[in-house]
């Protein structure tokens, strides 16, 4: 019963973070940011100003969808639980780290529409951009580090920190693909099921290990 009682409130609390969002990005996208006040969008949400900085730290947050409810850390347990420990990179790195990408996207429901609204609201505010590319960047790091960790590897590793931005790097244009659209286009009417998001991230990971198996990446000596 309190696990039910739980999932309850969870439901709910999807819910009223999801109408925040929706709200503040059509409020940014038609008024700008200065155009609506923080009262006037929890006025329209029907919720209080407490109750709204229980899911945000500010109306930009809102805006970016940067709740203070998510929590990635099973996720990245789960990612942990693949270590070697030993210094050397293991052979499930890069699936390992496909599952942990996939479990963050899932746990965010994103829908289509919900991005076409992030992406009117940022070509109505420019400087949202510059937080969201910042964004994107330290989930880099972050994941560099966890990398580190689970590898045994020394701080700073070179090879942590591009495992990392090759990953960021699949996972944006799997975001693309998944929505089936890119900026400033909206998402087509699809009539047959799309690919998971989980499908089209696996489609890219296999052609970027068929890219790097192609190639001659021994570094060349000096020329004679």
């Amino acid at each position: 019963m309190a696990e039910s009682a739980e999932s309850g409130r969870d439901r709910k609390r999807r819910q009223t973070e999801g109408a925040l969002v929706s709200l503040a990005r059509r409020l940014t996208a038609e008024h700008g940011l200065a155009g609506f006040t923080l009262e006037q969008l929890c006025e329209q949400a029907g919720v209080s100003r407490r109750t709204f900085f229980n899911y945000f730290a500010s109306k930009e947050d809102a805006v970016l969808g940067f709740g203070l409810h998510r929590d990635d850390s099973a996720a990245e347990r789960a990612f942990l639980d693949g270590r070697t420990g030993a210094g050397r990179l293991s052979p499930t790195l890069l699936d390992d780290l496909a599952e942990l990408v996939s479990a963050r996207w899932a746990s965010m429901d994103v829908a289509p529409e919900s991005i076409t609204e992030l992406i009117t609201a940022v070509e109505r505010e420019p400087r949202l951009l510059p937080r969201l590319l910042a964004h994107a960047v330290e989930m880099e790091r972050s994941d560099a580090r966890l990398i580190e960790k689970r590898e045994g590897l020394e701080p700073g590793d070179l090879r942590a920190r591009l495992a990392a931005q090759i990953i960021g790097t699949i996972a944006r244009d799997t975001a693309e693909a998944f929505l089936g659209s890119g900026p400033g286009e909206p998402p087509p009417t699809r009539r047959e099921p799309s690919p998971s998001y989980a499908d089209l991230y696996a489609e890219r990971l296999i052609a970027a290990r068929e890219l790097f198996l192609t190639q001659d990446l021994l570094p060349k000596g000096p020329s004679a």
